[in-house]
């Protein structure tokens, strides 16, 4: 082996033999691989990691909306109760968030149908065709 850190080799040694290089290679290869598994352990530890704080921000920030359309849900149902009594203010502000939940809730279902079972049928239906006519030209 060299004593030289960047590999090369001292102009008094001689070539090396296809066996050293066989060496070289298989070793080189090796710590090619590791470091490469390393860096992708590092990348995906990294990337997981921003995922997590993502992920949390995006919850706190939820939750944070739903007090907040609370407190949009009272005021509204407040200003109603300047002109009428609070229990129809407080009744008509809930029977309209019961009537767009529900519209939601409606649409929700019908889009869930139209997404179950996950299976790309056309493609598939497209890759049986595929076959049926290669199974057809190799026949004749």
């Amino acid at each position: 082996m060299s004593d030289w850190v960047d590999g090369r080799i001292p102009p008094e040694e001689q070539k090396p033999t296809v066996g050293q290089l066989v060496e070289r290679l298989s070793e080189q290869a090796t710590r090619l691989v590791r470091s490469e598994i390393a860096l992708a352990k590092t990348e995906l530890k990294d990337k997981a990691m921003h995922a997590g704080v993502g992920i949390g921000m995006l919850v706190v920030g939820a939750v944070l909306v739903l007090y907040g359309l609370g407190f949009l849900f009272a005021a509204g149902m407040e200003g109603l109760a300047t002109v009428m009594p609070t229990w129809l203010a407080a009744l008509i502000v809930g029977l309209v968030l019961v009537l767009v939940a529900g519209g939601l809730a409606f649409v929700g279902v019908k889009q869930l149908q139209r997404g179950v079972p996950p299976t790309p049928t056309a493609a598939v239906d497209s890759i049986k065709e595929d076959v049926e006519t290669i199974k057809k030209g190799v026949r004749s």
